[in-house]
């Protein structure tokens, strides 16, 4: 079963409206959503949720008042100052290293597991679909995005499907490593920005380093041509292939406000022909 991740330097560049139209295009799949900080995927997907399950991940130190005889040996150890003088754990200010629970000499530290979101397999009228949501400033979302995929890939196998499409998130932190290990491919959306390019360019040096092979898609290139070919140029020399430019259509952004994909709103638009053409592209590379 192979695995597609489409990413992207930065937010903004279109990558989760072309992620959705190749939904259209590609059969036999499974839909992954990884972006889990600022999942938006299923705005469009309009997912039915079939299983909800609890994502949990770290720990928060809560002292058993019952239990404490106040000696102070954890307020001396906690070098983030998360418990107060009278013996309560600030659950913004502990940071789960679990100090104070090994020295606390009554044993009167529980150290419960946070609950920090909840991850959900759905059905789509294009398929399943496993994605998740992270709670309000939470952490491990690297985590939840292994978590996510492997789920992904557990309920492909299951129903015999042959690719999985995953909308990665944006950037080249924690999130982005764990959604790309291990990929048969990525495909790079930009657009032709100063900020566009310099972080393409970041994500394309991250793929590389984890020996994932990637492609380019130039998103919105008529809105800036000379910066496409720069940005076309950079990829001729990095030895990457460029699928195709996509131009700036208002029908994408339309269709996206009417949670439907640019081929469910109108199919002959002229970024509809290009998005067709990249999908043929990619096909090719990713079965041949």
């Amino acid at each position: 079963m192979k695995e597609l991740i489409v990413i992207s330097g930065k937010g903004g560049t279109g990558k989760t409206s072309l992620m959705a139209a190749f939904a259209s295009l590609a059969e036999n799949k499974i839909l992954c959503d990884a972006d889990v900080d600022a999942a938006d995927l299923h705005l469009i997907m309009d997912p039915s949720i079939v299983q909800r399950t609890d994502f949990q991940s770290g720990n928060t130190a809560k002292i058993n008042r019952q239990q404490c005889t106040e000696c102070g040996t954890c307020r001396d150890m906690c070098r983030w100052d998360a418990i107060s003088e009278d013996f309560v754990v600030n659950p913004i200010s502990c940071e789960g290293c679990g100090v104070c629970v090994y020295f606390c000499p009554e044993k009167a530290i529980d150290f419960p597991e946070d609950t920090c979101g909840e991850w959900f397999i759905s059905e789509t009228r294009f398929g399943p679909m496993v994605h998740a949501r992270l709670g309000i400033a939470e952490e491990n979302s690297g985590k939840l995005v292994t978590l996510v995929r492997q789920q992904a890939s557990r309920l492909g196998e299951e129903k015999k499907l042959d690719l999985i499409l995953t909308d990665g998130p944006p950037g080249v932190g924690c999130p982005v490593i764990a959604s790309i290990g291990g990929a048969s491919a990525v495909l790079v959306v930009t657009e032709p920005t100063v900020s566009g390019s310099h972080d393409m360019q970041r994500v394309v040096e991250l793929a590389a380093y984890f020996k994932v092979p990637a492609m380019l898609c130039v998103n919105k290139f008529d809105l800036n041509p000379e910066l496409s070919q720069k940005i076309e140029d950079y990829a001729a020399g990095k030895g990457l292939p460029c699928l195709g430019r996509v131009p700036f259509d208002p029908l994408i952004t339309r269709a996206m406000v009417q949670g439907k994909t640019i081929f469910e709103y109108d199919g002959q638009s002229p970024a509809a022909e290009a998005i067709r053409g990249v999908w043929q592209r990619l096909s090719e590379r990713l079965y041949k």
